[in-house]
């Protein structure tokens, strides 16, 4: 038996809860260590475009091109069997978001259409959807996934998405998952695969660390979603079992919400001595925390 689109949706809804009140209950789910007043506006925005309008309607774009040129393709995969489809969502949708999120971190213009993920001071579920309206519109595996819900495998998609997107709600809550399991010695040979295979807070908040000279930073890797593993194929990982000490980005001026939101139609900020709009003192930067196998 598998999940129906709605079942997907609650159950993926149930996951962001409860990872946020786990934030709300011990590290401040609404007031995160220097938030703007602009973080919570761009954070509700691209999400609700995102969730509401993009991904609807490209995966409604799809279908109608689907059935407008290939008509007899409809459903032509629905009968492959289980791995066959893991397969295919694993390489056409979760290897392709690594290679588009890697060619974020190359090119400058993709960059700017990325950087609103990148320019929070802080981790949480509140990221997880926090792009550029275009960003998404333009990622090539959303595309892709809607290419394969049409030929048939919808029935796959359901459930793929509530373990990919338990992944990556994970990776981006500051309540961290893996922390304590790095401190059992006995789980240690465990969490050596579990860190090589899926994203988990620690590599992933090394993306998204703000300054390099951070040992436990590594913005220029970590770019896998669901699979770290793409990170350790292509030589783009790297695991430190510790947590950046801030986050943000590095040696760029702050960008505006114009900017984050719909670059390029709101041109890019280039006062390297802006203020940031709202902006809360920082805390005392915490020490990294660090664990060894």
């Amino acid at each position: 038996m598998y999940l129906t689109t709605a079942q997907s949706s609650l159950i993926v809804m149930a996951i962001y809860l409860a990872f946020a009140l786990l934030e709300l209950a011990f590290t401040r789910l609404f007031a995160k260590d220097e938030q703007t007043r602009h973080d919570g506006i761009l954070e509700i925005v691209s999400t609700l475009m995102l969730l509401v309008v993009t991904q609807p309607l490209i995966l409604l774009a799809v279908g109608s091109i689907g059935h407008a040129l290939f008509p007899h393709d409809a459903g032509a995969l629905a009968g492959i069997p289980f791995l066959a489809a893991l397969a295919l969502f694993l390489v056409c949708e979760d290897m392709m978001q690594y290679w588009w999120h890697r060619a974020s971190h190359s090119f400058a213009w993709l960059y700017n259409l990325h950087r609103a993920h990148h320019n929070a001071r802080y981790m949480s579920v509140r990221l997880v959807y926090r792009n550029n309206i275009l960003y998404y519109a333009m990622m090539p595996s959303i595309w892709f996934a809607g290419v394969l819900v049409y030929l048939g495998l919808g029935w796959f998609y359901a459930g793929y998405l509530v373990v990919k997107m338990a992944v990556i709600i994970g990776a981006h809550s500051d309540f961290a998952w893996d922390r304590p399991l790095y401190r059992i010695k006995a789980l240690s040979p465990l969490m050596w695969v579990v860190e090589r295979v899926i994203s988990t807070p620690a590599t992933h908040h090394a993306h998204h660390g703000r300054h390099l000279s951070d040992g436990a930073v590594h913005y220029k890797g970590n770019f896998g979603n669901l699979l770290f593993f793409w990170d350790v194929l292509f030589g783009t990982a790297k695991i430190t079992r510790s947590y950046p000490t801030s986050y943000g980005v590095e040696n760029l001026p702050p960008a505006t919400l114009g900017q984050q939101l719909l670059w390029p139609i709101f041109p890019e900020n280039k006062d390297m001595h802006a203020a940031i709009p709202g902006a809360v003192p920082a805390a005392p930067a915490r020490p990294a925390v660090a664990t060894t196998a």
